[in-house]
């Protein structure tokens, strides 16, 4: 006899210290994008709520890190589209505007990585999302970059919000988006070559 998809029910079966650690990580997710303790928190404790609530919903065909995080996710963006924050000074923007004659080199118009600059490794790229190792660098890298450049980073590739989203959000031109994210991109490509990518093919 066939019998029904079992779900999973996060309520009863999920372990605390697994909670604990994953909220860890959800808060500077949170951080990051909102600027602020309190609005991190809030966003964290909603999202694990609806986590919990909805926990039928969990098939178990993702991590249950990586569906805590898109349900963060959701919760960020619509936060996010329902304020606005200051427009940066005139120059701070000139300083994010410096480009340097690297970057058409290794990024076409769309802002892609062109293919004679893509990391070696960069081949099989899901599989690299799977492996926890190779987040903890992600996210040890992604610390590293300028607050602002982070902050971007995060608002066009994790939250995927549109360019004119984020302009609007934090007072910037699209042109300024394109090359704090080529900065970015740039900074998160030598910190990963360093050290994911050159450790891979040793």
């Amino acid at each position: 006899m066939a019998h029904p998809p079992q779900r999973h029910s996060i309520a009863s079966s999920i372990d605390p210290a697994f909670v604990a650690r994953v909220r860890g990580d959800l808060l500077r997710f949170a951080r990051l994008q909102l600027g602020s303790d309190d609005e991190a928190e809030d966003a964290v404790q909603e999202a694990l709520a609806a986590a919990l609530r909805n926990g039928d919903q969990f098939r178990g065909e993702a991590a249950l890190k990586t569906w805590m995080i898109a349900i963060l996710k959701n919760k960020i963006a619509d936060l996010l589209r329902q304020r606005r924050r200051r427009p940066l000074g005139a120059s701070q923007m000139a300083a994010e505007e410096e480009d340097g004659g690297t970057l058409p080199a290794l990024f076409d118009e769309r802002g892609m990585w062109r293919e004679a600059a893509r990391p070696a490794a960069w081949e099989n790229p899901e599989a690299g999302l799977h492996s926890d190792q190779f987040l903890a660098i992600f996210d040890a890298c992604l610390n590293r970059l300028p607050a602002q450049q982070g902050q971007v980073f995060m608002m066009r590739e994790v939250v995927e919000l549109a360019t004119d989203e984020i302009c609007d959000e934090l007072g910037l031109t699209s042109g300024n988006i394109h090359v704090i994210l080529h900065r970015a991109r740039l900074a998160l490509r030598a910190c990963l070559q360093h050290h994911w990518f050159a450790e891979a093919v040793r």
